[in-house]
């Protein structure tokens, strides 16, 4: 089985018994057990997502891009999520979104998902550094879909490789 198919597992697992993580106990159903969860989860996704952005940024960007991250933080409807994003000057100056990797526990949500500014949610169970390893091929597939998604929106200008000619 792949990283992916066993994080899927648990997902579905998560849901068929109404737990999060390891802790089937009835108190680690209760909201605050698992946004204790979703804080360690963050931590150990963050090496694997800027990972994932350096990649992109060096590759496609030419290293012109700035990485920026929140840590875990309340979002606007009393959920929990944190962020990781990459800017470049000729995203900024089109005023499209950033390419972003999006941890987020929403207020009623039974789980944590990941998405990114312009890719929809992906299942978040995450409890050790093995599990956020395996993360690094969605959360780099969740990059690449966001720049794709972003230059449907505006132009390929606002990839570097591109407009220099270094795509091959």
């Amino acid at each position: 089985m792949t990283g992916t198919t066993t994080a899927l597992l648990r997902h579905f697992a998560d849901l068929r018994d109404g737990t999060h993580g390891h802790a089937p106990a009835p108190h680690e159903r209760d909201r605050a057990a698992k946004e204790r969860l979703f804080e360690g989860t963050a931590g150990l996704l963050d090496g694997y997502a800027r990972a994932a952005l350096i990649e992109i940024n060096t590759a496609l960007l030419l290293d012109t891009g700035l990485i920026s991250t929140t840590g875990v933080r309340r979002d606007e409807d009393g959920g929990l999520e944190a962020r990781w994003e990459l800017t470049w000057p000729e995203q900024r100056d089109a005023g499209v979104d950033p390419i972003r990797l999006h941890a987020h526990y929403g207020a009623a949500f039974h789980h944590p998902h990941l998405r990114g500014a312009t890719v929809g949610d992906w299942p978040l169970n995450v409890f050790t550094d093995e599990q956020a390893a395996e993360e690094l091929p969605v959360l780099r597939a969740i990059a690449a879909a966001d720049l794709h998604n972003l230059v449907f929106r505006c132009d390929y200008r606002i990839v570097p490789a591109v407009v220099e000619g270094s795509e091959r």
